[in-house]
């Protein structure tokens, strides 16, 4: 088990004090088997109401409004948590689901939905072709085709980071040969949709101590990676940017369809272009070697 303390500061600065439209957050992380949340504290400036809701998806979802104008906005999310996914996972796949193809049940199906679907035109049915291209046999074994399609990703795609906002689309990425976490996951999706999986994009935090893993930058950052549904072991993750898959190093804090839906911080303000400075954002996730437990809590 690791204990990890994460700090994510996002500032936005601007020449002259504007008005600020509802920020919509999703920056609190998800528990789950493999994550404990132990405290969560919202710090924002100026002073907001914050309203807390969970969307769709099950995420936890802060809004918050303003009341005055304002030259400068920062969000400060301050989470800790217990880190107990293995580094070698092992998933009880259902025995009907152990060889692909499989069919979901009728209730997996309609749950499923739209995760089911791709989600990006593919008229010349090119992303078809080379995720095709990735499936030696049929029957083959489920898991280890999953890994293939992460797998070659990685292998053909280079990682460039990328400061503008936006993810590319998988043929976008295919053809350019680069992309960041964000242009990987959204490929990886798209990939095993195409052969019917389900699956949904993951936002939330990478923790690299020994700072080797691609796409971070000292001890953290914010990522993006996969999750699919496989019957009996449930929803897997896949990090194609590290070519891994399973928890391990992984803090999730949102899931959804699309990767536009779990932005850590949206929003917008009433003025100008010339009124925006700059935005800074800032990332630190460590192990934490204080042990002593805090209540959960959500606060402004």
């Amino acid at each position: 088990m690791t204990r990890l303390c994460i700090t994510h500061r996002t500032r936005y600065r601007f020449h002259n004090p504007v008005d600020l439209a509802p920020h919509r957050m999703m920056l609190r992380p998800r528990e789950t088997p493999d994550l404990r949340l132990l405290s969560f504290k919202l710090d924002i400036r100026p002073a907001a109401v914050i309203d807390w809701s969970h969307d769709v998806a099950g995420n936890v979802v802060a809004l918050a409004s303003f009341q005055s104008r304002a030259q400068e906005l920062e969000i400060i999310s301050q989470s800790r948590v217990d880190l107990r996914a293995p580094v070698w996972p092992v998933f009880p796949i259902s025995a009907s689901a152990a060889s692909y193809p499989f069919a979901y049940s009728p209730d997996e199906s309609t749950d499923l939905g739209a995760l089911i679907l791709p989600q990006y035109e593919d008229s010349g049915k090119r992303l078809r072709s080379w995720v095709g291209s990735i499936v030696a046999t049929r029957p083959t074994d489920t898991l280890a085709l999953l890994k293939d399609v992460s797998n070659a990703v990685t292998t053909q795609i280079a990682y460039q980071g990328r400061e503008t906002e936006g993810t590319q689309g998988p043929l976008e990425t295919l053809d350019r040969g680069w992309g960041t976490c964000r242009d990987f996951a959204v490929l990886f999706a798209e990939a095993v949709r195409t052969l019917e999986f389900g699956a949904r994009l993951v936002s939330g935090y990478l923790f690299d101590p020994f700072e080797n893993r691609v796409g971070t930058t000292e001890a953290g950052a914010t990522h993006a990676w996969v999750e699919v549904f496989v019957p009996g072991a449930g929803w897997i993750p896949f990090d194609p940017t590290n070519r891994s898959f399973g928890s391990a190093n992984l803090v999730s804090v949102a899931v959804a369809r699309n990767i536009h839906q779990i932005s850590p911080v949206s929003g917008s303000f009433r003025g100008t272009n010339s009124d925006f400075r700059d935005l800074d954002v800032t990332v630190d996730v460590r192990a934490d070697d204080n042990h002593q437990n805090a209540d959960v809590s959500e606060g402004n």
